[in-house]
């Protein structure tokens, strides 16, 4: 489809972007609730990572990237994607507090300042992936994810079980 075709579907650029942040917004919380229905909190959280972070294609991750530089000078967009990230937020604080009701992860976290480092962790890679041809977040998500589940399980202030044993 030509770009001028795309304003028969949609009155402005602010249309097609409204309608891409709400295609993300649903994705993510029907990703939150996959990992709140997994076995186990870090395979799901991983199986979230492995999509959002490496199985998106380089297309959907640069259309983000655009969307988020469309925020520093449109205010429409910009409250589009303040909206989006309030909501992300506070599914994953739901995610995490149910992990952490389970005793999947540190009932003492702050969950969120936890919520937060996700979204910055999410939004890095998926910028190192849209700016960078040699990044290959496959090779970086295990990393990753152990970092992760070290801020999770082992953060300072909070005696580790596991070390004192």
């Amino acid at each position: 489809m030509s770009p001028g075709n795309l304003y028969r579907y949609f009155r402005s650029k602010e249309a097609i972007i409204a309608g891409i942040v709400e295609r993300n917004r649903i994705e993510a919380a029907e990703s939150f609730a996959g990992v709140q229905q997994a076995p186990d909190f870090f395979q799901g959280l991983a199986a979230l990572a492995r999509h959002h972070l490496v199985e998106r294609s380089l297309e959907e991750v640069a259309i983000c990237a655009e969307i988020m530089a469309e925020s520093r000078r449109t205010p429409e967009i910009t409250e589009l994607c303040h909206r989006i990230e309030h909501e992300v937020k506070k599914g994953l604080v739901a995610m995490l507090q149910h992990a952490a009701d389970r005793g999947e992860i540190s009932r003492d976290l702050d969950l969120e300042g936890a919520a937060t480092v996700l979204m910055t962790l999410g939004d890095g890679i998926s910028w190192r992936r849209a700016v960078d041809p040699a990044f290959d977040p496959a090779t970086m998500l295990p990393m990753i994810l152990h970092m992760v589940k070290c801020l999770l399980t082992e953060f300072p202030g909070v005696e580790n079980k596991e070390r004192s044993r």
